[in-house]
């Protein structure tokens, strides 16, 4: 009779081991000192479980986000002289088909129109400053946002994701919180508000207009990441 040959016993592997086939953690740092370009590069890596691409940028302007990219960028200004290929309202996008964008990204006006201004920054052009900001609109952008996000929502596919910039600021001598605004817009708009990342610049904007410091000037904004879904993972 002959003897049974021995069974292989299964010995479980170390943690050394099993991290060697897995995948490697890649985490994204919260606060970003970078270029808005490479980090919308990230946020696609990071973010995105579907597809990213046809791509809507609804505040198109120059097109320094896109810069050397090869991405399909379909894009939108209501300023014609950008030569867009949609001249358009963002908080219509008429003729814009629904659910056919991967992402839409937003930069929108964050101050408003500075009068005479003879800095060597010219507001409208360098800020988008075009857009009322008085007294009738709280002295705040923020009433742009429930249409755009309508439009956004519309227009994106479902877990697509909308990417925005809002920057802070100060306007009638009293600080105004439209990243705080947008958040909140965007969750009654109904998207999932995932993320927030703090875009760090080299310098505060300053203009010789200002006379008196009474606020810390802003040297950092915010791209609010929000996903067309119901949760914020992939």
């Amino acid at each position: 009779m002959s003897a049974l040959a021995p069974q292989a016993l299964e010995v479980p592997l170390t943690t050394e081991e099993r991290e060697v086939d897995a995948p490697r953690y890649q985490p994204l740092s919260s606060v970003w000192e970078g270029s808005d370009s490479d980090l919308l590069e990230r946020m696609f890596e990071f973010y995105a479980s579907i597809a990213v691409e046809p791509i809507l940028d609804a505040t198109y302007n120059a097109g320094r986000f896109w810069k050397g990219s090869s991405r399909r960028v379909v894009s939108m200004d209501i300023d014609p002289r950008y030569n867009p290929m949609i001249v358009g309202d963002n908080r219509k996008m008429e003729g814009v088909q629904s659910e056919s964008f991967g992402v839409v990204v937003y930069d929108p006006p964050h101050v408003g129109p500075q009068g005479r201004d003879k800095s060597c920054k010219r507001f409208d052009v360098d800020f988008g400053a075009t857009m009322p900001c008085g007294a009738g609109e709280n002295w705040t952008l923020s009433y742009l946002y429930p249409p755009f996000l309508e439009q956004a929502k519309r227009v994106l596919k479902p877990n697509g994701l909308l990417l925005a910039k809002i920057t802070d600021m100060v306007n009638n001598h009293r600080s105004k919180w439209p990243h705080c605004d947008f958040m909140r817009m965007a969750d009654e708009a109904g998207f999932t508000v995932c993320d927030l990342i703090v875009k760090v610049r080299a310098g505060p904007m300053v203009s010789d207009r200002w006379k008196t410091a009474h606020h810390a000037r802003k040297r950092h904004c915010f791209w609010i990441i929000c996903r067309n879904g119901t949760r914020c993972e992939r």
